[in-house]
């Protein structure tokens, strides 16, 4: 066999498979040490020029050039106003952390690569930190990833999926039962065909609950959808005064589609979550449960962009977000 002309395990030619190597995200700068990181991180948090963590001012900014016989630390800025002295990461979710920041973004870029979520396990392993280190920062991490819900969903000619679901460990099988799903912790999502998707961890599936979430977060002029569950049918009426109109299907009868009505959107989104929450994370604690729905709403509506595009939005969000416990 000549090398370069048989190709016995493929029929793509070497050259070419080296070249798809080398337009890996994993390859990219900021991944491969901690001052391309923290340029990365300055570009996404700076397009402007870096801004005061303590005053905000972007005029009297300047650099401190790193000196061995000051010990001063790379990427050290100081404000001409108030004095202060700051890096990227003062006010941040990286603020305090030992961790090199080409670790941290490498943590971004796989929360938000993994469509069923990475474990803090895996990340651990991958990252080659402890455990209660990888599950500071996933959960670090999932609170960029939260986005903020000023807008309404929906609006004229939008129509939004409404549906609940639940999470949990089974009822025992010796010692006290759980009674239907009122062991479990619920979930209430809202899912606008063709955007976003929103979910709230709720303490009870009622209407006292979540017509207060529906009226806050969805546009008075859309069309609502749910299923037949009394918590939606019984108020039907109410809802069909608050929004535009209010359909249901009935899937005790077997109905899934009429014509336009369905929830198939908003299953689908629950088959990602049910899937990554059994999968990937198998025990998700009532405590901790917001931040992981919120972290597959955020792949979720950000699901028509790349990888690397993904990672660069969570970024936007490590601004004022810190979390001070261990």
């Amino acid at each position: 066999m000549q090398a370069g002309t048989d190709y016995p395990f493929s029929t793509v030619p070497p050259a070419i498979i080296y070249l798809d190597l080398t337009m890996c995200d994993l390859t990219a700068p900021q991944f491969q040490s901690e001052d391309a990181a923290r340029e990365h991180i300055e570009q996404n948090r700076w397009p402007n020029g870096p801004v005061c963590a303590k005053c905000g001012c972007a005029d009297r900014i300047y650099a401190i050039e790193p000196s061995k016989e000051k010990k001063i630390r790379k990427g050290l800025y100081k404000c001409g106003d108030c004095d202060g002295q700051f890096t990227v990461t003062v006010g941040t979710v990286f603020e305090r952390s030992r961790v090199p920041l080409n670790k941290w973004l490498m943590a971004i870029h796989l929360m938000c690569a993994s469509k069923k979520g990475i474990s803090s396990h895996q990340l651990h392993r991958m990252l080659g930190v402890t455990y209660k280190t990888a599950w500071f920062m996933a959960h670090r991490i999932r609170e960029a990833m939260k986005e903020d819900h000023s807008e309404p969903m929906g609006g004229e000619g939008e129509t939004v999926e409404v549906d609940e679901t639940f999470w949990g460990a089974k009822p025992r099988k010796f010692g006290k039962k759980g009674r239907g799903f009122h062991h479990k912790q619920k979930i209430f999502t809202l899912v606008e065909r063709n955007g976003k998707a929103r979910s709230f961890h709720v303490p009870a599936v009622n209407a006292a609950t979540l017509r207060p979430i529906l009226t806050d977060q969805v546009d008075a002029a859309s069309d609502i959808i749910t299923d037949e569950a009394a918590v939606y049918t019984k108020t039907k009426d109410v809802l069909a005064d608050e929004f535009k109109s209010h359909n249901y299907v009935n899937h005790g009868s077997g109905e899934y589609v009429r014509e336009n009505i369905h929830t198939n959107t908003i299953e689908s989104y629950f088959s990602i979550l049910k899937r990554g929450l059994v999968g990937t994370f198998h025990h998700v604690g009532q405590q901790h449960l917001q931040r992981y729905v919120g972290e597959f709403d955020f792949r979720y509506n950000h699901r028509k962009t790349t990888d690397m595009e993904r990672a660069k939005a969570a970024l936007k969000g490590i601004s004022g977000k810190r979390l001070q416990y261990s």
